[in-house]
């Protein structure tokens, strides 16, 4: 018998019940939550969000595939069937993003978004992170304006909550992250010790434009173009980061990237070394550390199948590598999680394993319980 290899994954997703916004919001905010209406044809619906109505092509059978109750993995919405999966494929402990949240962009109305999110933190810490120690829930804030972000950080971390999602672009009537505006949430977010978890794929879409999500473009190619170019946006967010001085003024803030490989944190940090080196004369503000030294301490990134993610830890000096496993989207390792495992690990020196399946996250969460050892 193949020994089990036991890991933590950096990335996960759970859906929400459809209807938990409308069922747990005030009547007036309620009708301005999300609600679509699909044509008889199954190929077009009208989306009604905000005072808002737009109408935008159905996903692809394969897109399809993951909300459709009969297809997906048995604990994609439910605490006690996914634990049966995770260990079955010898996941110990996850860190778990929302779905409900993907439709934040959208909104222009505050307060909606503000009492929106706050109704699925709280949801998320009853029914995910009271129920099972082993998952560690995201909490969601309103990136459309700051000060409920913060009150709504302050809030959560007082509840709980150990790390908070980011999409990597804020929302589109919002300044971006390398702007003064942030500062205090980061305050709040390192002292209160909670990871910044920023996940690929989650820059605003203008659904009201006819806008799908995750299609850039079209044509020979498009379903592999919009794949990769997903995981350009976590790579902005680091940057952003770092560039305006904000990893450098926390030096306790933790940064985690999710979904979207390792190597290209070297090359990050190259990069933007050669332009503070070579355009030092322009560049604002001054960091008291390397742009290196910050990402390196600072910056943590999560990969499913990448081989080269462990030549990151290998070969690059990059230790805050995670594996992920994605659960339960198409992409992940649901089914084939210990097959994946051993492909990438079994030849790979057991201090760099235990780094890249275990420590990283377990550096990051230290209060997960322990990982058996066996199977």
């Amino acid at each position: 018998m193949v020994e089990k290899i036991w890991a933590n994954s950096g990335d996960s997703h759970f859906l929400e019940p459809d209807d938990l916004w409308r069922e747990s919001l005030p009547p007036r905010l309620a009708e301005l939550v999300p609600r679509s209406e699909k044509d008889p044809d199954g190929e077009w619906e009208t989306v009604h969000i905000d005072g808002m109505s737009f109408r935008r092509k159905l996903p692809t059978s394969a897109q399809q595939e993951f909300f459709d109750a009969s297809s997906r993995a048995p604990g994609a919405a439910n605490v006690d069937l996914r634990m049966k999966d995770l260990d079955q494929e010898g996941i110990w402990s996850e860190l778990v993003f929302p779905s409900l949240g993907m439709w934040s962009s959208s909104f222009r109305t505050p307060e909606v978004l503000r009492e929106a999110l706050r109704v699925s933190n709280d949801w998320a810490w009853a029914t995910i992170d009271q129920a099972q120690p082993r998952l560690i829930s995201t909490a969601q804030v309103s990136t459309l304006d700051i000060d409920d972000a913060v009150h709504e950080l302050e809030r959560v971390a007082e509840l709980g909550f150990k790390a908070v999602f980011l999409p990597v672009t804020p929302h589109p009537l919002q300044v971006d992250y390398n702007r003064k505006e942030w500062e205090p949430f980061w305050t709040v977010a390192e002292q209160a010790g909670i990871v910044l978890a920023f996940h690929i794929g989650t820059d605003p879409i203008d659904l009201s434009a006819g806008a799908s999500a995750g299609v850039v473009f079209r044509g020979p190619g498009g379903a592999v173009l919009n794949y990769t170019e997903t995981t350009f946006g976590g790579q902005r967010a680091v940057t952003k980061m770092v560039a305006s001085g904000a990893l450098d003024r926390h030096p306790d803030l933790k940064v985690l990237v999710s979904e979207g490989g390792a190597t290209w944190v070297p090359f990050i940090a190259d990069r933007i070394e050669e332009g503070y080196r070579q355009h030092h004369m322009a560049v604002r503000p001054k960091l008291d550390r390397t742009p290196r030294e910050i990402i390196y301490s600072q910056v943590y990134a999560s990969f499913q199948h990448d081989q080269s993610a462990i030549a990151a830890a290998t070969s690059m000096g990059y230790h805050n590598v995670l594996w992920g496993s994605d659960y339960p989207h198409m992409e992940g390792t649901y089914g084939h999680t210990q097959k994946t495992l051993h492909d990438l690990f079994d030849h790979v020196d057991p201090t760099i394993k235990h780094r890249i399946t275990i420590g990283a996250y377990r550096e990051l969460f230290p209060h997960v319980p322990a990982t058996p050892t066996t199977a």
